[in-house]
């Protein structure tokens, strides 16, 4: 299992924008109680965090996070950083990193750079592309979006179909459904092998390919953000997720 501190990184990793998303379980009643608490008490920790350049905290929902309903197990942290070594650093020796792996029966983070970027998070447009090479290794797709309050009804009628769709895709390595407001700020992540199994899943007639044209055509989206990555690194286990070190590791 790749560490924090065991990567060499080389020059042009010094460099380039790093985005890392933390995923935290917590089985007791007293670390979920913390976890939701910390929704609010993390928010003036990270933004007093001069390293940090844009951060997003997430609850989930039930079972791989695409429905409606909250999971109170499961939570998430997002923070943007200018290079990996920065990175590495702040979740590594900050305090507030550590009371949540402390806190936490299950962690893990994924270190990610930037390949494509389209549209607007909260108004601004948090992530950098890198360049990255997209043509070895796993890719990342995140979409971000903030539904019109008329269209929620709709919108969540879709998911289960979805949900059902990318579950039983073989392709793909990890997926989960966080937000960052329930209902109405809706995040998905997923991981898949390459470009090429995540661009067949995106054109395959189904739920998904439906759903997409029905946001296009009745404008469901106030705003909304897609965005791929490369994987350049991680730190910490998760359920039934093998280490993705073999195959990010050069």
């Amino acid at each position: 299992m790749l560490t924090m501190d065991s990567p060499r990184l080389c020059e042009e990793e010094r460099t380039i924008q790093t985005v890392c998303l933390s995923f935290f379980r917590f089985p007791t009643l007293s670390g979920r109680l913390w976890a939701f608490a910390q929704m609010g008490f993390a928010r003036p920790v990270l933004a007093s965090m001069p390293e940090v350049k844009f951060w997003k905290l997430f609850g989930s929902g039930v079972g791989e996070g695409f429905t409606p309903i909250p999971n109170t197990a499961v939570y998430a942290v997002m923070t943007v950083f200018d290079d990996r070594k920065t990175a590495q650093d702040v979740l590594t020796h900050s305090p507030l990193f550590a009371r949540y792996r402390a806190w936490a029966e299950d962690h893990w983070s994924v270190f990610l750079h930037p390949t494509s970027v389209r549209g607007a998070w909260a108004g601004e447009t948090p992530f950098t592309e890198t360049g990255a090479d997209i043509s070895k290794g796993p890719l990342v797709a995140l979409t971000r979006a903030t539904l019109r309050p008329r269209n929620i009804a709709k919108f969540w009628g879709r998911v289960p179909a979805i949900s059902k769709m990318i579950g039983s895709d073989p392709n793909v390595i990890f997926k989960i459904g966080i937000g960052e407001v329930p209902w109405f700020h809706q995040v998905t992540f997923s991981i898949w092998p390459n470009a090429e199994k995540m661009a067949e899943f995106a054109r395959l007639d189904g739920p998904h390919a439906r759903a997409i044209k029905a946001v296009r055509e009745h404008d469901w989206f106030r705003e909304e953000l897609y965005a791929r990555f490369t994987i350049a690194g991680e730190f910490g286990t998760w359920p039934d997720l093998h280490s993705l070190a073999p195959k990010v590791l050069k």
